[in-house]
């Protein structure tokens, strides 16, 4: 997501935007424009009201068109899928399903709890997750997430492949409600996993006011979830308040308050200054000192997240066969060792694949997968790109928003380490946009002329999402627009496999070819890291690196 998730990558990528905003905040329309925490920021519903950072989301706050962390953030705290991720193992486990049931793992049965609703009381049936899985999948609506539905039955028609092609159906076929709390999936193929993504943000489902007035529900969209939207004013931030028509366990505390920022350093003075209680993805200038700093009230741990850099194979001058020695020379033109000490105080680890350690070399992680083309080599480096014909025009740039996640430090250091190499000061240099939001509209837009940061943070932890949103032809967050049929075939190939292990190596010999052909340059691994207010308790992170928000209390 988020990367582009979740997704986020990040995310997860998800594509991934860790880190922050800000200045000014916590103001609404309705004047309110004093930020507070502790038992000045009781409302209604319970103890305290949790302030922390955030960006402006890229898109409008619906499902299927969120697929970066910052709105995932909002549609985690809003929405509760089919299934959900538990916050300590990130084990996949029933949350809105009763069951799902497959006899041939192509079909399934979706089987609802019963007695959820909506925030406005509605209940929550089987025809609010078709109409929304139909409506996310609809070439027409133009929803970011539209790829995630590409696997079942009747997507072809719905969303076209082919350049100026028109929908010719408006539903697809293979979704079907049964009765008010029953529904079935039939995919294009066997997909033995495919339960296992349904805790994604584009899986979630749409109340019948959406459909009604989609234009007034953004305003302050609600879901199924433990928290609803109370106001949002754009540059400033969001308020938000417990759901207590929530199914499961309410939170712990009265409610979030997101605050924007512009830059992650000014949210970290503010933390400090006791003017916010939470931010997740601290400053690289922060981390020699923040454990003095914030008295020990420091998290630094693992996380799902990848840190790449990809290449506009859009643009002709970065033809996809042409240039392959010149990605794999710069890839070894970068000190990633040197870089994560020196910058990020050892809290990222230089990659040696395309997935994240999280996953265990049991889910497909891989210690050698990259070889050589992860490894600091100048000499070879500067003989692949000379071989291959040189940077394309001379000069690479290598682009990022700059609002978040001390993106301009690790840009600068990275193409210092390539100029080094080339023995030329323009061999790489620094192309900076101001907002995560622009920045993810350029390269959505097929905008760029030169690498591009397309780090990952991941929407469900299973191999395949490390890979085929990001590298599968025409896949949602393939920014780059790489494509290998072989890719593609081995993919396909897997997902069918009822049996993991098989089905894990065959994910791993397509990911084979992502190392030989460098799509994208793995960085690093990011650890998840957040820092927090004396003002809070029970401050954790999940395994996407998110705060678990629900648990957090504030102290009176």
């Amino acid at each position: 997501m988020r990367g582009s998730t979740r997704a986020k990558w990040v995310v997860s990528a998800a594509v991934i935007a860790l880190a922050a905003t800000a200045c000014g905040g916590g103001g609404d329309d309705d004047g309110d424009n004093e930020s507070k925490g502790g038992s000045e920021g009781k409302n209604a519903n319970s103890a305290g009201v949790v302030r922390a950072y955030w960006t402006d989301p890229q898109n409008p706050l619906e499902p299927a068109n969120t697929n970066e962390v910052q709105g995932g953030k909002v549609m985690d705290m809003i929405f509760t899928k089919l299934m959900e991720y538990d916050p300590k193992t990130g084990e996949a486990f029933e949350a809105n399903a009763e069951k799902i049931t497959s006899t041939d793992s192509q079909t399934f049965t979706v089987k609802l709890k019963s007695g959820w609703t909506f925030a406005d009381g509605t209940p929550v049936t089987a025809k609010n997750y078709v109409d929304a899985w139909n409506y996310g999948a609809l070439l027409d609506n133009a929803q970011a997430n539209a790829y995630f539905f590409s696997d079942i039955e009747g997507y072809d028609a719905v969303h076209p492949e082919e350049e100026g092609a028109k929908a010719t159906a408006k539903t697809m076929s293979g979704l079907k409600v049964v009765d008010e709390s029953t529904f079935t999936v039939k995919l294009k193929q066997k997909f033995s996993t495919w339960p296992k993504r349904l805790g994604y943000t584009a899986y979630a489902p749409l109340p019948d006011a959406f459909f009604k007035d989609k234009a007034n529900y953004l305003k302050k969209p609600f879901g199924n979830g433990p928290y609803k939207v109370d106001s949002y004013t754009k540059g400033q931030g969001m308020k938000l308040s417990v759901n207590d028509k929530y199914a499961l366990e309410k939170p712990k505390n009265g409610g979030v308050e997101l605050k924007v920022y512009t830059d992650n350093t000014t949210a970290y003075s503010d933390l400090l200054a006791g003017n916010l209680d939470i931010l997740d993805g601290l400053p690289a200038s922060s981390l020699q000192n923040v454990e003095t700093d914030l008295n020990g009230r420091y998290i630094n741990q693992p996380a799902g997240i990848l840190q790449t850099v990809s290449f506009p194979f859009y643009d002709k001058k970065w033809d996809q066969k042409k240039t392959l020695k010149v990605r794999q020379g710069l890839s070894m033109a970068i000190d990633r060792k040197a870089i994560t000490e020196n910058i990020f105080s050892n809290t990222r680890t230089p990659a040696k694949d395309w997935t994240s350690p999280v996953l265990g070399e049991s889910g497909g992680f891989s210690q050698d997968m990259c070889g050589e083309y992860c490894e600091y080599n100048p000499e070879k480096a500067k003989q692949l790109i000379e071989e291959g014909g040189g940077i394309p025009g001379g000069t690479v740039t290598l682009t990022s928003n700059v609002d978040t996640g001390s993106h301009k430090d690790w840009m600068d250091a990275v193409c210092n380490s390539i100029n080094k190499v080339m023995g030329s000061e323009k061999a790489c240099l620094v192309k900076s946009v101001g907002t995560f939001g622009d920045f993810r509209n350029q390269a959505a837009g097929h905008e760029m002329s030169g690498m591009f940061r397309s780090g990952w943070q991941m929407d469900y932890p299973l191999i395949d999402n490390f890979l085929t949103p990001l590298y599968k032809t025409n896949a949602s967050s393939n920014d780059g627009l790489y494509s290998n049929k072989e890719f593609d075939k081995l993919i396909d190939q897997a997902n069918a496999e009822p049996d993991y292990a098989k089905a894990i190596k065959l994910y791993q010999d397509a990911e084979k070819i992502v190392a030989q052909e460098i799509p994208a340059i793995t960085l690093w691994y990011q650890n998840g890291d957040a820092g927090y207010s004396d003002k809070v308790d029970n401050v954790t992170l999940d395994p996407f690196s998110v705060p678990v928000f629900t648990d957090i209390t504030v102290k009176s």
